[in-house]
């Protein structure tokens, strides 16, 4: 009996020190390393697509590529497809026809949002001028349609291009809402689908094609991109409200008359003296120094950030039993899981 209960013991022990270990763990780091050689082939397939003959162009878009960002969606890509089959040509020129469309639509929402930073940086915009840059992210757009017809497969032209009527769509709902100052959570819900969930969603779509899945696993990882993505945003939204190093300045998207969701939840929770205080320094726009401070404070003493959590959880508790329930590899299913951990976890 003693013997047992010192194995009892330990084995807690044990376990709570894998779980503090597996917590405290780099994991997206983990899953590059992961697709080390993979990620070496797509940049090389990235050079190739944005190599041009003018060497004016050739430098700004060396500008935009120089931060060398995170690559979640080409991971995304590549890893469905290993997953489902394997990597082949094809899924690279999709893993980088994802990447020229996202940072295309980087280097236009900088203009639209007129912000001088990126990652930490001064933005395409605020080094080459507002014109510049438009006609640099036009040109990625352009690039990222004729990879996609690298991909000989006209489903993954359909998404491409249904996914670039998403983005413009999303980005003028977002507009509407930040003039009429919009409370609403299933308009917020319905941008960040369009923006940020509809980008993560083709990505896993691609890999799936490419990769050989069948319709049904298709659809299974659509509904598992489209999880990932509003996880992904309601992260960076989270960001907002907090001092820290995330490349953007603290309250950055209220100044822009973006009501995100922790301050849609506070605004619900609150009583309806102060909710109204604070609507009408939003009404107003009256983004003072000291307002969008009470602002921030106001979403975190009303559990707007508590909630937004929570519903982050929930989503990815789904993402986790989709994961789970796909018949493929032991290895990638441990790392698509790990990638939920990076979601939540992530500190930029």
């Amino acid at each position: 009996m003693v013997k047992l209960l010192i194995f009892v013991a330990l084995s807690r022990i044990i376990f709570t020190f894998v779980h503090i270990i597996w917590y405290a763990m780099d994991h997206s780091r983990l899953i590059k390393d992961f697709l080390q050689e993979e990620l070496i082939v797509f940049d090389k397939y990235l050079q190739e697509s944005i190599k041009n003959k003018d060497q004016k162009l050739s430098e700004m878009i060396s500008y935009v590529f120089s931060t060398n960002g995170k690559r979640l969606r080409p991971i995304l890509v590549l890893m469905t497809a290993k997953a489902c089959g394997g990597i082949i040509p094809e899924t690279y020129h999709g893993a980088v026809t994802i990447e020229l469309l996202h940072t295309a639509t980087l280097v236009h929402d900088d203009v639209i949002d007129r912000s001088d930073l990126r990652r930490g940086r001064s933005s395409m915009n605020a080094v080459y001028d507002n014109t510049r840059a438009v006609l640099v992210g036009d040109y990625l757009l352009s690039t990222a349609l004729a990879e996609s017809v690298k991909t000989k497969n006209l489903e993954i032209v359909r998404i491409i291009s249904e996914l670039g009527q998403n983005l413009a769509s999303g980005e003028l709902s977002q507009y509407s809402l930040a003039s009429e100052i919009i409370i609403d959570e299933d308009a917020y819900f319905d941008v960040i689908d369009k923006k940020t969930a509809s980008l993560i969603r083709a990505s896993l779509a691609i890999g799936a094609i490419t990769g050989g899945a069948d319709k049904e696993l298709i659809s299974h990882f659509i509904r598992l991109g489209t999880l990932l993505g509003i996880c992904f945003q309601i992260k960076d939204d989270i960001f907002d409200y907090f001092n820290a190093d995330v490349g953007k300045p603290t309250g950055k998207d209220i100044r822009e008359g973006k009501i995100t969701l922790p301050l849609i939840y506070a605004l619900r929770n609150a009583p309806e003296e102060e909710s109204s205080s604070m609507m009408d320094i939003l009404n107003q726009r009256e983004y003072s120094d000291e307002n969008i401070e009470q602002l921030l404070e106001f979403a975190k003493k009303y559990n707007g950030i508590k909630e937004a959590y929570h519903k982050m959880d929930v989503l990815l508790e789904e993402a986790e039993a989709i994961i789970s329930g796909l018949k493929y590899d032991s290895d990638i299913k441990m790392y698509m899981k790990m990638f939920l951990i990076y979601l939540k976890e992530r500190k930029i």
